[in-house]
């Protein structure tokens, strides 16, 4: 039996590649920290929306912070792990802009005053990610392309 490639993708997926999860982390940046709102927005059932929240927590993508004492109730805020999916969130977003709508449900306008058109890019010489500028140097021995 071969075992699957070790991979760091499937290990996100695992933690945020449900639908529900990314709604959720969609609703939090913005702004939308509150259960019941959430459960509006989203259109999720509770029970799937609560098992998800407690998933993201668990994993150190939100935190559950009280916000009443009496009746009890909390709300949910992105760690910094979880802000740091922000760009994903965008990318994701960008292509489905592109690909299955004819127009946006949402814009993002930058601080530059433009339009959000992300694109990843090198952190060392600002360059854009483009098809085959990069080259994959595999660490797990035979886990070669």
């Amino acid at each position: 039996m071969t075992s699957a490639r070790p991979c760091t993708i499937a290990d996100t997926l695992a933690v945020v590649g449900e639908k529900y999860s990314l709604l959720i982390l969609r609703e939090v940046f913005f702004g939308v920290r509150r259960f019941d709102a959430m459960a509006r927005n989203i259109g999720a059932p509770r029970d799937i929306l609560a098992t998800r929240l407690k998933r993201l927590v668990e994993a150190g993508v939100l935190e559950k912070v009280a916000y009443s004492e009496r009746p009890p109730r909390h709300e949910y805020r992105p760690t910094a792990a979880g802000i740091e999916l922000q760009g994903v969130l965008h990318l994701l977003r960008r292509w489905g802009d592109r690909h299955l709508t004819d127009a946006p449900p949402v814009v993002f306008t930058h601080t530059c005053g433009q339009e959000l058109d992300p694109v990843v890019t090198c952190r060392c010489c600002g360059e854009s990610v483009e098809p085959g500028s990069l080259t994959a140097d595999f660490r797990v021995p035979g886990w070669g392309g």
